[in-house]
């Protein structure tokens, strides 16, 4: 634990040694602030913060890959995957400090939007139950994605390559849902229906928190790290 630990606290910490990680976090501060300030606060719209849910629904397909592809394709790039792999820690204990890392980055350039929630709480009192259950949603989607992004970006030592990777099979997912569906006989049609994330991710935009979309993301995510750990031990083997 005090390794993975460790980990986590050095990624993190590498994310805002680097102008990148302050341009990313500017980035979604403007363009979260223009989304909530333009679909939000206009006179006679509902109180809700469903379009600036929906809005970071969206870009954390481009987003999640970008932030997870340097996770391992650097150490790998670089050489200090071999004296990461001889310390003593675990695969699994760098996996989940890497992703830790990673996920951490994601909340802290999240965390500042909480301001748009207090905001829209004062001047309007909308239902808190839908805004707790997009800030979940948003969470719990980006922990996924961040898996799978780590997952790839244990494969090679190429960030391109990770973050191609990562974004192309997240829109083969949604695409498959949306038409492999209605291809496939029953019932191996359900199977893209079950796989799909929007799908899932709609009822956190109706206020609504399913445990079973919530076991999804979670087991989903910690299945993807543990392939990367696997991938780390086969490393370690050669």
């Amino acid at each position: 634990m005090r390794g993975t630990i460790v980990i986590a606290r050095r990624e993190l910490s590498a994310f805002f040694r680097v102008p990148l990680g302050w341009v990313v976090m500017a980035l979604f501060l403007f363009l979260s602030g223009f989304v909530f300030v333009r679909f939000t606060l206009q006179p006679g719209t509902p109180a809700t913060m469903r379009d600036f849910f929906s809005f970071w629904w969206r870009v954390l397909v481009v987003v999640s890959p970008a932030i997870s592809m340097r996770l391992l394709a650097e150490e790998h790039r670089t050489g200090t995957i071999d004296p990461l792999m001889s310390s003593p820690v675990s695969e699994l204990a760098v996996v989940t400090g890497k992703f830790l890392g990673a996920f951490g980055f994601l909340a802290t350039c999240l965390a500042p939007t909480l301001v748009y929630a207090a905001i829209l709480m004062l001047l309007a009192r909308p239902d808190p139950g839908p805004i707790v259950a997009g800030y979940t949603g948003i969470l719990l989607l980006g922990s996924f994605q961040l898996a799978l992004g780590l997952f790839f970006s244990s494969l090679t030592g190429s960030q391109t390559l990770a973050f191609l990777a990562t974004l192309i099979t997240l829109i083969v997912i949604e695409f498959g849902a949306t038409y492999g569906a209605g291809a496939l006989p029953a019932p191996w049609d359900q199977v893209p229906l079950a796989l799909s994330t929007d799908l899932r991710i709609a009822d956190f935009a109706k206020g609504v928190i399913d445990t079973t979309h919530v076991a999804f993301f979670l087991i989903a995510s910690a299945w993807l790290c543990g392939l990367a750990a696997v991938v780390l031990r086969t490393r370690r083997w050669r």
